[in-house]
């Protein structure tokens, strides 16, 4: 099916199903045993999505998709680390997947920590340094919310900028990298910037 599909139709899919999930009209496609038997050999998922790990932020449900229809890297902060880069890597190099979706959202803690700072051990603080791009990006008074979405504009650039596989499939118009912001209430996914492309 993605390859077959345009960057375009691929943004037009995920906010078709979002607006399913926020109108509770979820399709429950892809989601039984016919689907597990036809995923046996390997996957072709459409988008990547790299998102907090908050336990509120559900991809698959959120974008209305089913088994093997999204690779999904989820980690504190929505953050670009060795690891989600590394991840994100696999699926635009060995999977040919098109568009990555970086989605922050409301009330981050991740983001809430960073601007609250102070030392919270050694493993935090590596992830939330993460985060410090933005909280400098940000202007003053800037909420939790606002730092949220620097985050997720400035992940898109760390992306393409710190690896050469998704920076030069950006370039060569084979990959889209879009942030994006969850709104908890709605189900809402704002995206916050046309794709980089």
């Amino acid at each position: 099916m993605k390859k077959d599909m345009t960057i375009e139709e691929i943004l037009a899919k995920l906010k078709e199903g979002n607006e399913k999930f926020t109108q509770d009209k979820l399709s429950h496609n892809n989601q039984d045993a016919a689907r597990r038997a036809e995923l046996v050999d390997g996957q072709d998922p459409f988008a990547i999505i790299l998102s907090c790990a908050d336990s509120r932020v559900v991809p698959e449900l959120a974008f209305d998709t089913g088994l093997g229809e999204l690779f999904v890297a989820r980690v504190a902060g929505n953050v670009a680390n060795t690891s989600t880069i590394a991840s994100i890597e696999y699926s635009v190099f060995a999977l040919k997947t098109k568009v990555i979706v970086v989605m922050g959202h409301e009330s981050c803690g991740a983001v809430g920590a960073a601007v609250n700072g102070g030392d919270l051990g050694h493993n935090l603080n590596m992830l939330l340094a993460h985060v410090t791009p933005a909280l400098a990006a940000a202007p003053d008074g800037a909420s939790v919310n606002d730092i949220v979405k620097i985050n997720a504009k400035l992940t898109v650039k760390e992306l393409i900028g710190r690896s050469s596989i998704i920076g030069n499939a950006v370039k060569d118009g084979k990959l889209a990298v879009v942030p994006a912001y969850y709104n908890f209430a709605s189900g809402k996914v704002d995206f916050l910037d046309e794709a980089v492309a």
